[in-house]
């Protein structure tokens, strides 16, 4: 992992993270301060975000706890919408693949929707595992530091929803995700169907289940285009 960090690559691919890094920072600010503020301990965000790292999920579960749930049901909700990681961990295995086993676990701990898209982006297998390093231990860095700041912060920054900071990880996903959109025309149905179905069942379903339920819209990668 040292000589892909030491690459000539290292530079381009540091500043084409530096978004996705500030992104999730700012989300990260927001989680903290939506935790504490809402009355729980500043070690229970930082200690999840070290342990479990896991975005939307946190935000889910720590809903729960301040909904009044117990921890059962806000580990249940989190474990539910962190199965999407599954089908990620697939996408990046040859990332992953042929390392060492402490090696291994941490790419497993790193695993997001950002830094899997970051990496599927580039084009040859060696760019791609550099771009998983990099991008997957500064976004790691990156979240863990906002929550921090924010759950230390606590009430001070008042209703983070006012600020709009839910739109910042979508906004870098879709901007990570075009060039393939584009290019791929597989990938392209397989998001359209996603993306309907995602959108039929959010009147009905809990949130976070229409993320998961998009997985299905994957069936239509491996039907090859039909003979002309």
């Amino acid at each position: 992992m040292r000589s892909l960090l030491r690459t000539p690559m290292m530079a381009p691919l540091v500043r084409d993270s530096a978004l996705v890094w500030l992104a999730s920072g700012v989300v990260g600010v927001s989680f903290g301060a939506i935790s504490v503020a809402g009355g729980l301990p500043v070690w229970v965000p930082v200690a999840m975000s070290l342990i479990v790292y896991a975005g939307s999920a946190q935000f889910s579960a720590v809903g729960v706890l301040l909904a009044g749930g117990g921890p059962l049901a806000a580990a249940a909700t989190g474990l539910l919408l962190n199965t999407r990681t599954a089908a990620f961990s697939l996408a990046v295995a040859d990332v992953l693949g042929g390392r060492s086993r402490p090696a291994r676990l941490l790419g497993a701990h790193l695993v997001t929707d950002e830094t899997v898209a970051f990496t599927l982006a580039q084009s040859d297998p060696v760019r791609r595992r550099a771009a998983f390093w990099v991008n997957g231990l500064g976004l790691f860095a990156a979240w863990n530091t906002g929550v921090l700041a924010g759950a230390l912060a606590g009430t001070a920054l008042g209703d983070t929803a006012k600020y709009g900071l839910d739109a910042a990880f979508p906004a870098v996903l879709v901007a990570l995700v075009l060039p393939t959109l584009r290019t791929d025309a597989r990938v392209r149905r397989c998001a359209l169907l996603g993306a309907a179905l995602a959108l039929a069942v959010t009147p009905a379903v809990p949130a976070g289940v229409p993320v998961l339920l998009a997985l299905a819209g994957l069936v239509r990668y491996g039907r090859k285009e039909s003979a002309a």
